[in-house]
């Protein structure tokens, strides 16, 4: 356990204090991974995969299409699946396409915001990158899209809890993506050892909590997603709440007494080596103490240098708000290509990128 306040003084916690050796991290790490699960509830071993089509669009470079596919406890995801048109690609990669499993911020229309034209603005990542030459899962979270519970607000989770008390939302979508990454894995248009997963803000932290349980994923990239509860001055938007969301109802017990049981730069240690971009803005006001996600991108960029996989760490702090500009999805396009071997070539305004 942390003391809050105390941490809050001195600084976010160092990942390697007192590591001397592998072997001591990788039972620091271990010991992480324990107190995570234990938190979250859990992760249950997926179910048989069952994917079924609801309808299917074709757009200029490449096919949308509308699935269903099951989860744990009776349940079915709800989600887009892009794939590049062969025809206007001209070829389909000797291994598969790379595939990006996109997950959508805090959003009542989930999926859609990241996958059609209607989307917001700096929202539509789901279509720039199958635009890019990848493969895209787009699936709804639980209380988002078409997964909101019948009489109720979007991101309302009482219905959840109500037949899981035990787990958490945390535990149930890191759940979902783990079908969704089987999904992915079963299409032939797939390369099953190039997927990566992407997300902003509620998507963001999806993303690299799938990455810290499933190896299949090869690189993550994170904008708006990282908050620490050093330094946070909402720290209780992780616990208990009536609305909109609970993510973590167990922490809220730590937090009455000033207690966390780890910090998220150790959540997302769990991925580590994994190519890992973190993007974060000085004037995000959801996530306002970026003094400590900075502290806590320079842990990881330690943690990774100590690991010898400095190139595999990629952090940058913008002086926007709480968005996912252009500049930077570009920026983290490239390091997708990079590190997921996609090698088509990219015209852009102009300019090509590789």
């Amino acid at each position: 356990m942390y003391t809050l306040s105390q941490i809050n003084q001195t600084g976010i916690p160092p990942l390697l204090k007192s590591i001397e050796s592998y072997n001591q991290w990788v039972d620091k790490l271990a010991g992480i991974r324990q107190i995570w699960l234990d938190y979250i509830g859990g992760i249950p071993a997926s179910v048989p995969l069952h994917l079924k089509m609801i309808s299917q669009s074709k757009n200029q470079g490449y096919n949308r299409i509308h699935i269903q596919y099951d989860t744990v406890f009776g349940d079915r995801v709800t989600a887009y699946l892009l794939i590049p048109d062969r025809k206007e690609d001209h070829r389909l990669p000797r291994l598969g396409y790379p595939a990006v499993i996109a997950m959508h911020p805090t959003i009542e229309y989930g999926k859609d915001d990241i996958s059609l034209s209607t989307g917001r603005k700096n929202r539509k990542y789901a279509i720039e990158l199958v635009e890019r030459g990848y493969v895209v899962l787009a699936p709804d979270a639980l209380t988002a899209g078409e997964r909101i519970y019948p009489g109720k607000v979007a991101f309302n989770s009482d219905p959840f809890y109500e037949q899981h008390p035990g787990w958490s939302t945390v535990a149930k979508n890191i759940t979902d993506h783990i079908q969704g990454i089987d999904v992915l894995c079963s299409l032939e248009e797939v390369n099953p050892n190039a997927i990566g997963a992407i997300g902003h803000s509620f998507g963001a932290y999806n993303a690299y909590f799938l990455a810290g349980v499933d190896e299949r994923i090869k690189a993550v990239v994170s904008s708006c997603g990282f908050s620490p509860f050093t330094g946070d001055p909402s720290p209780d938007h992780w616990t208990y709440r009536s609305y909109p969301y609970t993510h973590i109802p167990k922490i809220s017990a730590d937090l009455k007494k000033d207690q966390i049981p780890f910090e998220f730069h150790e959540i997302i240690a769990l991925c580590a080596p994994t190519p890992f971009f973190s993007y974060a803005g000085q004037d995000d006001h959801i996530f306002p103490h970026w003094k400590s996600i900075g502290e806590g991108n320079l842990e990881l960029k330690k943690l990774y240098s100590w690991l010898g996989k400095e190139d595999c760490f990629q952090s940058i702090m913008g002086v926007g708000g709480h968005d996912f500009p252009e500049e930077i999805r570009m920026f983290a396009y490239v390091f997708l290509d990079q590190w997921l071997g996609n090698t088509r070539d990219h015209t852009t305004d102009g300019e090509t990128l590789k």
